[in-house]
């Protein structure tokens, strides 16, 4: 039987807060809970705590916000919790070494690739983007390079082929809880030996800026495709029709045209809603224009009055 560890939970998001409410079911006691500061959140952009403070107050653990990571007063509350290992899973900052070498089992981080694959603040998103057939999960020990840091485990997920990032993340959530519970468990038993990360086959995924979700129409139809569901559900697509933003959030590849320029209407009645690109067409299956609600392309070209030979 093993023993039970103190260990600290440092997270943000949903997706964090989920494998937070899992640990807690586990075997071990999470004596305290890191995580951002609360932000503006929602239409009225009033200030929310994270996700994952929410799951720690829920529980009556511990939780601190700092608003700097090198807070002197963190250091102090971490060394008080006197965890045996340090859980990161998307924290949203780079660790000091101090807090890296707090734990006598350091920090174990759960990241959303296939590593070295994809290191960066937005694996999901650029996995999808970039065509893979295959995601993952990967528990590694946090060292100060990014996401570089020795692997204890890895479970591989394949991707429909309308994967946004949205349903990639909720796939592998569960996977990423179950993957974390399974390398606690092997670290406590020492049967689980971190391997050096190899530095070949290095991707990066860098954080996602609202203006990457600005749809370029020289790329061709496949690419804009992807990028449309690797920026859903944020930024998501968008292009620009009379000046008014118009959202993509679905579309879809349709065989090679070569007539036409690309951001070009080249087809909207009934039968679809169809823009040229740099190479083949796109079918914009549902599009959202600004402060109206999301509509099937082929509902939204009925009411805008768009003809063929527009432009996006």
């Amino acid at each position: 039987m093993s023993t039970s560890w103190p260990i600290v939970f440092m997270g943000t998001p949903r997706m964090a807060a989920t494998t937070l409410e899992g640990l807690i079911g586990g075997p071990d006691s999470v004596v305290g809970v890191v995580t951002q500061p609360a932000r503006p959140a929602g239409r009225g952009q009033k200030s929310a705590p994270s996700p994952v403070q929410e799951i720690a107050e829920r529980h009556g653990i511990p939780v601190v916000a700092p608003q700097k990571i090198r807070d002197p007063g963190l250091l102090a509350t971490l060394k008080d919790w006197n965890p045996t290992i340090i859980v990161v899973v998307a924290f949203g900052r780079i660790l000091p070494t101090s807090i890296l070498e707090l734990a006598p089992f350091g920090c174990l981080n759960v990241h959303y690739s296939l590593l070295p694959k994809y290191r960066g603040a937005a694996p999901a998103a650029w996995t999808i983007i970039n065509g893979e057939q295959k995601s993952g999960v990967t528990t590694m020990k946090l060292v100060e390079k990014m996401d570089a840091g020795p692997l204890y485990l890895q479970r591989e997920v394949s991707l429909a082929p309308d994967e946004t990032t949205g349903s990639l993340q909720t796939k592998l959530t569960p996977v990423g809880t179950e993957l974390l519970l399974e390398t606690l468990l092997r670290l406590k038993e020492g049967s689980l030996t971190p391997q050096t990360q190899s530095e070949s086959g290095v991707t990066l995924a860098p954080m996602i800026k609202k203006e990457d979700g600005l749809i370029d129409w020289t790329q061709s139809a496949l690419t804009i495709e992807r990028r449309v569901r690797g920026f859903n559900p944020w930024p998501s697509g968008y292009t620009h029709l009379r000046g008014m933003l118009l959202k993509v959030h679905r579309a879809k590849v349709i065989a090679s045209i070569q007539t036409g320029l690309p951001g070009e209407i080249i087809q909207a009645d009934v039968n679809g809603f169809w823009v040229k690109t740099g190479d083949g067409v796109l079918s914009l299956e549902e599009v959202q224009l600004e402060n109206k609600k999301r509509l099937p392309g082929v509902e939204f070209v009925k009411g805008a009055r768009i003809e063929k030979g527009d432009r996006l």
